[in-house]
C-alpha cells in the first residue's frame, strides 16, 4: 500500500514511516528539505498552492503530520491567520488534490484542544467542539473542510485527535520536565489533584496505522491516550520511577500557584499543570478492536532511555 506521508521528519513521521514500512508499505516521505530519505518529496513550506501531483502518483492514503505547531508564544499581528494558512487551507489542498488522484483515504491528525481545555469530565467524540485558541481553531476549520470534500468526492477521511504526545525525540515542556526531575529539583506541584491524558509514541502510530488499514475507520473521528489518566503529581512520580530517582514534591496550595502564575505573567502554563484534560478513548477500541501496544510505565522508560 503506498502512502505519502507529510512531516516526515517529525518525532511522530520518523516512528510512523518506520513502523510501514516494516508492515511493508510504500511510502513517500514529503519534507520541508532533503533529508536523505527514500522515495521522499521536497516540499519546502506546505501552503495553499502546493502542488501534491507528483507525490500523490500511485498513492492510496495519505497520513498528513504536517502543521503549524501551537505556539506558546507568537508574537504576530495575526497569528490565526497563519495557522489557518498551512493547518486549513493547506490541508484542504492536499486532500483535494489527493480525491483528484485516486487517493482512497486520509487520515488527518488534528488535536483533542478541539475539544476544549480545562474540564474536569472525560472528552468524547461526541462532545460539542470548543477550540479556543489558534492552533486549534485552524485545526477544526480543516476538520469541517475536509468533511465537505469527502462528501463531495468519496475520499475516505478519518481525523485523530491526540494530547500531548511523548516519546524518544519528545522536545518542549515534556523534556524540560524530564530534565526538571533528572536534576533533582524540588517541584511546588504536589497538592495537584487533576487527571490528565497523555499518549505515548508508539501507541500514536500505531493507532494511525490501524486508520490506515481499518475499514470501518473511514469517516470517524477518533479521541486518542494511552488508557490511563494521571495527575501531575503522579506523572512525575512515574517519570522519577523511571529516571530511578527520587521524586521531590512540595505540597504548595493550587490557590497560591496560580497567584504566582498571575503574577510572574505564567498563567497559562500553571493552568496546565494544574488543570485536567483527559479523554475517553473506548471509541476506537471498540470500533476497530484498538489497543494501545504499550503502557504509560512502558512508554516513559523508552522516552527516558533515549534521553539519556
Amino acid at each position: 500500500m503506498k502512502t505519502l506521508v507529510t512531516g516526515a521528519t517529525g518525532m511522530v513521521g520518523r516512528a510512523l514511516c518506520k513502523l510501514l514500512i516494516a508492515r511493508g508499505y510504500g511510502i513517500v516521505p514529503a519534507v520541508r528539505q532533503p533529508a536523505g530519505l527514500s522515495d521522499e518529496v521536497v516540499t519546502g513550506d506546505i501552503g495553499p498552492t502546493t502542488d501534491w501531483c507528483m507525490a500523490l502518483k500511485g498513492c492510496v492514503a495519505v497520513v498528513h503530520l504536517a502543521a503549524r505547531v501551537h505556539m506558546m508564544e507568537d508574537d504576530v499581528q495575526n497569528p490565526l491567520a497563519l495557522y489557518r494558512a498551512t493547518n486549513t487551507e493547506a490541508t484542504l489542498n492536499l486532500a483535494r488534490q489527493a480525491a483528484q488522484a485516486g487517493v482512497r483515504r486520509f487520515v488527518f491528525i488534528s488535536t483533542i484542544k478541539v475539544n476544549g481545555e480545562g474540564r474536569d469530565e472525560a472528552y468524547r467524540e461526541t462532545d460539542a467542539p470548543a477550540p479556543e485558541d489558534a492552533y486549534s481553531i485552524s485545526k477544526w476549520d480543516a476538520e469541517r473542510g475536509l468533511r465537505e470534500i469527502a462528501a463531495e468526492t468519496g475520499l475516505e477521511v478519518v481525523i485523530l485527535r491526540p494530547p500531548l504526545v511523548y516519546g524518544p525525540g519528545v522536545k518542549a515542556n515534556f523534556l524540560r520536565l524530564l530534565r526538571t526531575v533528572a536534576r533533582g529539583w524540588p517541584l511546588p506541584l504536589g497538592a495537584i489533584r487533576n487527571r490528565r491524558s497523555l499518549l505515548y509514541l508508539g501507541n500514536f502510530v500505531d493507532a494511525i496505522r490501524a486508520c490506515v488499514e481499518h475499514p470501518a475507520a473511514a469517516g470517524q473521528t477518533f479521541l486518542l491516550d494511552d488508557g490511563e489518566a494521571v495527575s501531575t503529581p503522579e506523572l512525575i512520580r512515574a517519570v522519577a520511577h523511571a529516571l530511578d530517582r527520587p521524586a521531590h514534591l512540595l505540597a504548595v496550595p493550587v490557590k497560591v500557584l496560580a497567584f504566582a502564575g498571575a503574577l510572574f505573567g505564567k498563567r497559562a502554563a500553571v493552568a496546565r499543570l494544574t488543570g485536567s484534560l483527559w479523554v475517553d478513548s473506548s471509541l476506537i477500541r471498540s470500533r476497530l478492536g484498538w489497543t494501545p501496544p504499550y503502557s504509560m510505565k512502558a512508554g516513559l522508560a523508552a522516552t527516558v532511555a533515549s534521553a539519556k
